[in-house]
């Protein structure tokens, strides 16, 4: 995979293209706040009110990885519809990454649902309190990935013991200092109700490029040759129509280095007849099934914007 930054007109996305937070509308803003300071290790980061609607925004470092929206009396999370999957949130480290499985497993309110070696990936799977899913990973190096003739990285679900890996990597440093270690968000996977319609969103006008395209129900794309930034699936939501407002997911967002990005973006959108509104350091638009996404720029905040939502 190239690593060359793409001339102006082609229709991806650039190879600096990375995710942002994640935003969850959440029926019980305290509890779920509580829930991911102390299973994830997230600190504080920003409040937004404006009226009854706040945003709470928690991250590691200073670095944003979560927004909580209040939305007490909407209809909880329903792993049936169009949606999300889970929220994938990236350590440096072996040490990291056991340190906040470690946490988010000791936490009463978790629900542990799994844990996978990926070949390109570690990885353990948690659900939150009010059904949203999470995973905690760390990436192997790319120089040992390995391809298929057709360009797709080679990814699997192999058993990943999870006692095994924290005994040989957790420490207890690691485990005091959890909120201290660095984190981001790596991926976001989502459930949508048809995986050509995906394709046609995420790859087609967005301009994600496609790395595994032959999993059965579902798609892994990404920029610059990453193994995937976004993923869909017809698991649990094939057929799905559009999504009713409900808690859960509000918003997936992602980072693109320059304006000339965003108005490439927005030429794409157009192109085939894609409807998004351009702030000039943001672009936003809805995928299909109504789920929002928003590519800014590096530095901008989306707090006002969702709050205006």
């Amino acid at each position: 995979m190239s690593a060359a930054a793409p001339a102006a007109g082609e229709n991806i996305l650039s190879p600096a293209t990375t995710m942002d937070a994640v935003t969850l509308h959440v029926g019980d803003l305290e509890t779920m706040s509580a829930y991911y300071t102390h299973a994830l290790a997230l600190t504080p980061i920003e409040e937004r009110a404006a009226g009854r609607e706040v945003v709470r925004v928690l991250g590691r470092r200073g670095v944003p990885l979560i927004r909580l929206i209040a939305a007490p009396g909407r209809p909880g999370v329903d792993r049936r519809q169009a949606g999300l999957f889970h929220t994938a949130f990236l350590f440096d480290d072996e040490a990291s990454l056991a340190a906040t499985v470690a946490r988010a497993a000791q936490h009463p309110e978790s629900r542990f649902v799994g844990s996978s070696d990926h070949l390109v990936s570690e990885a353990f799977y948690f659900t939150d309190p009010e059904g949203n899913g999470i995973e905690l990973y760390r990436d192997r190096p790319r120089s040992a990935w390995t391809y298929q003739p057709t360009g797709e990285v080679d990814m699997a679900s192999l058993y990943l013991d999870p006692n095994a890996f924290l005994q040989k990597h957790l420490t207890e440093a690691a485990l005091t200092d959890t909120e201290n270690h660095a984190g981001i968000i790596g991926h976001v996977h989502l459930q949508v109700g048809d995986i050509a319609r995906a394709r046609d969103f995420y790859v087609g006008a967005l301009g994600f490029e496609t790395m595994v395209g032959t999993h059965p129900g579902a798609l892994f794309a990404s920029a610059g040759g990453y193994h995937h930034h976004v993923a869909m699936n017809t698991w649990n939501s094939a057929g799905a129509g559009p999504r009713a407002s409900s808690l859960g997911l509000g918003d997936v967002a992602i980072t693109v280095p320059g304006r000339e990005d965003l108005e490439a973006l927005t030429a794409r959108l157009g192109g085939v007849g894609l409807q998004s509104a351009d702030d000039g350091d943001r672009v936003t638009v809805n995928d299909p099934w109504g789920t929002h996404v928003t590519v800014s720029l590096p530095g901008t905040s989306t707090t006002e914007s969702l709050l205006a939502r």
